[in-house]
């Protein structure tokens, strides 16, 4: 049975209420220190909203249904019946540190702040990652923060990644949130922070969609370049017409070393089996499904 390492683990907000945070309204400064990831919604369907709009009656309509409704210990449960042997969990950090904390042989996360906190969030970043053994990296969102990764503003936290030699990764895929630029996270605003951090692995969140041939071609032009599968279903990727040709052409081939695989369970109202299973159907090589599930992450965050 391939072993699993999930770069994107979103459970239930069933299994997670004992560490959620109270909702935190982010002001013009962002909320670094405090960051949750979430914002009030004033009208219906706009905003981040739109998300529901978009894939909720997809989701619902799907045979598992959602949300799923676990709680924690059939959360890990689930992941150790699909063999996933560590999850990166997609959370909030007090969320990220509880999960942490009570299954430190399952769960890493990546540190997240704020870039308009400055060098407070540069301070937190370092305290946590010195602090918490289970932070492996920096994330960054820039359809959050409302700023594309190649603004200045995240410069102090790429430099600080550099120094302490850890990976960062970067939403970087189209958005539907109505109230800010669609193109937040498209992959050309990685080559030039790739270009003046060689040293430091970047990984691109969510794969590109839909600019995928822009991903793979930057994936090729940068040896510090990576990218994930998150949030999306593995049963599209080979369904001709759906954007994704590329990615599966050179991610069986040139980049194949280069290509992470996150679940996103919750997100996409699946559990973890039926998702891995979707992978392992994929037209791959069976040396490439075991790096996509398993070995590049592996490598790439020193995971035995």
């Amino acid at each position: 049975m391939i072993r699993v390492i999930d770069f994107e683990c979103s459970p239930p907000s069933s299994a997670i209420t004992q560490w959620a945070p109270e909702p935190v309204v982010r002001g013009p400064l962002g909320s670094g220190l405090t960051y949750i990831g979430r914002e009030p919604e004033t009208i219906p369907g706009y905003g981040m909203a739109n998300y529901e709009r978009i894939f909720g009656a997809r989701r619902d309509s799907s045979e598992q249904g959602a949300p799923l409704q676990m709680d924690w210990q059939e959360f890990c449960a689930d992941l150790a019946g699909a063999n996933v042997v560590k999850a990166f969990i997609a959370e909030p950090n007090p969320v990220s540190i509880g999960a942490m904390h009570d299954r430190p042989d399952l769960f890493l996360s990546l540190v997240r702040v704020s870039p308009f906190d400055g060098m407070l969030a540069v301070r937190e970043f370092d305290k946590l990652m010195h602090e918490e053994p289970g932070f492996r990296g920096l994330m960054v969102n820039p359809m959050e923060e409302r700023i594309p990764a190649s603004d200045r503003r995240y410069y102090p936290l790429y430099t600080k990644a550099a120094e302490l030699g850890v990976p960062v990764r970067l939403y970087s895929t189209m958005t539907y949130a109505t109230d800010r630029p669609y193109d937040l996270g498209h992959p050309r605003h990685l080559d030039q922070i790739c270009s003046d951090f060689p040293e430091t692995p970047f990984i691109a969140g969510l794969a590109g969609w839909p600019w995928i041939n822009e991903m793979v071609a930057l994936l090729r032009r940068h040896p510090n370049l990576y990218c994930d599968t998150a949030a999306h279903h593995p049963k599209y990727f080979a369904k001709p017409g759906s954007g994704w040709e590329m990615f599966m052409q050179f991610g069986n081939t040139l980049v194949q070393d280069k290509i992470l695989v996150g679940i996103s369970p919750s997100t996409l109202g699946e559990r973890y089996q039926p998702m891995i299973d979707a992978y392992l159907d994929l037209p791959l090589k069976d040396a490439v499904k075991e790096k996509w599930l398993y070995g590049n992450a592996a490598r790439l965050f020193s995971i035995a």
